[in-house]
């Protein structure tokens, strides 16, 4: 191919503008429709299962009376975790200790301490390297915890002194100990 052809063809080629999570945060979506921002850029997610949704519900049940009390809440998936300037993800499941300066018009969780993602099969490579790592980078993360629905087991990561401590996926609780909480494998998988 000339230069001159390869030109004409560069210069067709739409160039994508990559947006700031502030810029982000305020595009209406509307009801039906939900998105994060990827490194700059809006990705579509699709709406979950019913297991997926039985997963969430048994989780932010659990915790909700469990927290009461503590000054952290448990959060779904309609609130959102800045991870990064380009970055805004909707974790299934957030627990967030508050600071002074929170109201409750806030779009963005500003303290997360947890952050529970339950897995699926089109989105799990994302959950377990790029989202992993964004929440690895946020300060506040004292564990990050993966949900199996399909295996019926957890993956936890705990926030050491230096490094991060994985637990493999087992059939197993979900330990928070910065919380001196725990979720039960029953609690988190019950189906009444």
């Amino acid at each position: 191919m000339d230069h001159q052809a390869y030109s004409g063809v560069m210069a067709t080629e739409p160039s994508e503008r990559l947006l700031t999570a502030e810029e982000f945060l305020q595009i209406d979506f509307g009801a039906d429709l939900r998105a994060e921002l990827d490194d700059g850029v809006i990705r579509m997610m699709a709406g979950g299962t019913r297991d997926h949704a039985r997963i969430q519900a048994n989780v932010l049940a659990y915790l909700r009376v469990a927290l009461r009390g503590s000054g952290c809440r448990p959060y779904g998936s309609d609130m959102a975790v800045q991870t990064h300037e380009r970055g805004v993800r909707y974790p299934d499941v957030t627990i967030d200790c508050g600071m002074s300066s929170d109201q409750d018009t806030d779009k963005v969780l500003r303290n997360p301490r947890v952050i529970i993602e339950i897995l699926s099969p089109s989105t799990r490579d994302v959950d377990l390297r790029v989202k992993r790592a964004e929440y690895r980078e946020l300060d506040s993360i004292s564990t990050i915890a993966f949900i199996d629905p399909a295996a019926q087991t957890v993956s936890v990561g705990q926030r050491g002194q230096d490094n991060w401590i994985e637990t493999l996926f087992a059939r197993s609780a979900i330990d928070l100990p910065a919380l001196n909480l725990s979720i039960p494998h029953d609690e988190i998988f019950a189906r009444d």
